[in-house]
């Protein structure tokens, strides 16, 4: 306003000052000041009527003077009317007439929506909303510059309060008079999960119902719908990210991996354990524990009851959500937490116990297991469909048998057992004593050397003292037939006493002082003894002769006379 006013002063007395210097004397002086009275005044004026804006930030302008006023309910002013104007000034040099005086110039800086962000956008002027609508309708996705633009906005049937259309990250010159700008984070699906919109707002024209199987009708808490509708849309949001007005839409992230739920623990489990005595006898004890349900447990074991007797089932079931089914899961109990509380593990336990009521408590530690499971895992999946969950596989886990079932069989086994333990022990035992005798031959390898040597020398010794044997039993046979001989020739008295002399002589060749000289020469006829018998009258070799022979000694004597 003191710009204004000194550019009007100067302007005045350029017109007026001039007229009280007499012109005769100083006239120049009228045109001098006159000139400089303009160029001071022109100066004021362009001095006001300029601005420089940065280059990050955005002239925003507030007319205070000489401008028509806004009806009623206007926020943002028009060029010529007062108030906030709806024309921004771009960075760099701008001239308008008066600018400074005229308007209120502030310098705001740029927009900036960060990474992982969107910018929640509400306009305080445009078009009122209709009834019932708590957004504004989208910007057309063409439309989208030029809809930041404040003029167009206000111009092109742009509406009041908040918006559906976001900013995502980026810069923006934008008019903050009009727009109020919040920042939310971006919706980020990762992998191996899905996004199901629910959204709050009908965008189409006409309200689309999704296609649904028949037997899911009844199921569903909110209606699957097209995208566009409102409702739950039927086609979930793939891993990515996406920026979504989280006023108009709810996205809930479904994980889409295989899980598994562990129903076990909360139930005190007992044994008979089997011990065996020092003199072989098997003795039975009891004792128990409490299984406790683990921290990460989808519940406890399932109690069933089979033939009279209580057995506690433990349970691994593995579950999928497909993500052309997280839509159903979500519209009919809203999360796969609800679904394992609610549906599935409600379902399971009463399968279950009506399975199980059928059977005989050994059946389920022996080949037919497997059937059971079967049987449990066919009556579950439907009932898992029915809230979007795929159950891929069910197992009996462990079975808690009550002990006194199983003693027969397990003192069975531990006869067995322990029946083919002796025989081992045995069988240790022989080859332990073969090893020692093995190990003892190895140690007197020497003594046996020479004890084999004896034995052969000793075969050999035997070999030829048998022949030797034969040798002397031919040579007295040969002998016997010699003297057979010998008798028949000359009789079995002259030969014996032939046999004798002979050993006599022997006798007297190996030890001849048994031999004396002879002191008579005894001579007979022909080729008789009695010569013979006459040299060994003296002798002591004659004691040993027989008395036949003594006879013919004495014949021989008397012949002698």
């Amino acid at each position: 306003m003191g710009h204004l006013f000194l550019v009007i002063v100067f302007v005045l007395a350029a017109l007026f000052v001039p007229r009280f210097i007499p012109t005769t004397k100083i006239g120049w002086m009228k045109n001098a000041v006159r000139a400089g009275a303009g160029v001071i005044a022109l100066f004021l004026v362009f001095s006001t009527s300029y601005v420089i804006i940065d280059a990050n930030k955005v002239g925003h302008l507030k007319r205070v003077y000489f401008g028509e006023p806004m009806p009623p309910g206007q926020i943002i002013a028009f060029d010529g009317q007062m108030g906030p104007q709806a024309q921004v000034l771009p960075p760099g040099f701008k001239f308008k007439l008066l600018l400074n005086v005229l308007y209120d110039v502030e310098e705001l800086p740029i927009l900036q929506v960060p990474e992982g962000n969107y910018g929640f956008v509400v306009a305080s002027d445009g078009a009122p909303l209709r009834r019932g609508q708590f957004l504004a309708d989208a910007w057309p996705e063409d439309k989208f510059q030029s809809m930041i633009n404040a003029e167009y906005f206000l111009k092109n049937g742009g509406e009041r309060g908040p918006q559906l259309t976001v900013l995502p990250p980026g810069k923006y010159r934008l008019n903050r008079f009009l727009f109020q700008i919040k920042f939310h984070p971006a919706t980020d699906i990762k992998a191996g999960f899905v996004g199901v919109v629910k959204s709050n707002i009908q965008e189409t024209p006409e309200w689309e119902p999704a296609a649904v199987p028949h037997e899911l009708a009844g199921v569903l808490a909110v209606p699957l719908v097209e995208k566009g509708s409102l409702g739950v849309w039927v086609d979930p949001l793939s891993p990515g990210r996406y920026y979504l007005n989280n006023v108009a839409y709810n996205v809930t992230k479904v994980d889409t991996r295989v899980q598994t739920w562990n129903y076990k623990g909360g139930y005190e489990r007992r044994y008979i354990d089997l011990l065996v005595t020092q003199d072989g006898k098997i003795e039975q004890k009891e004792r128990s524990e409490t299984v406790p349900i683990p921290e990460h447990a989808a519940d406890s074991a399932i109690f069933t009851r089979m033939e009279g007797w209580l057995v506690p089932q433990e349970l691994r079931v593995q579950v999928q959500v497909e993500p052309k089914d997280a839509p159903i899961l979500v519209a009919s109990v809203g999360n796969v937490a609800s679904a394992e509380d609610k549906v599935v593990t409600p379902s399971i336990r009463s399968v279950v116990r009506n399975i199980c009521a059928a059977e005989k408590v050994l059946s389920l530690i022996d080949e037919n297991r497997p059937t059971v499971d079967g049987k449990i895992e066919a009556s579950v999946i439907p009932e898992g469909k029915k809230a979007g969950v795929t159950i891929k596989d069910v197992r009996l886990v462990d079975s808690m048998v009550p002990p006194e079932l199983l003693v027969a069989r397990l003192r069975e086994q531990l006869a067995i057992q322990l029946q083919e333990t002796f025989k081992r022990e045995k069988e240790a035992q022989d080859q332990r004593i073969q090893t020692e005798k093995a190990r003892s031959t190895a140690d007197q390898q020497p003594e046996l050397v020479a004890a084999e040597i004896r034995v052969k020398i000793a075969e050999k010794d035997k070999l030829a003292s048998k022949l030797k044997g034969e040798g002397e039993k031919l040579q007295l046979t040969e002998i016997a037939r010699g003297q057979k001989a010998q008798v028949a020739v000359l009789g079995q008295q002259r030969v014996m006493e032939l046999a004798i002399l002979d050993k006599i002589l022997n006798a007297a060749v190996e030890n001849s002082d048994i031999v004396k000289i002879p002191q008579i020469l005894v001579s007979g006829p022909g080729g008789g003894l009695e010569g013979a018998a006459a040299i060994l009258g003296a002798s002591n070799l004659v004691r040993g002769v027989p008395t036949g022979i003594q006879m013919q000694q004495r014949t021989g004597k008397q012949k002698a006379k």
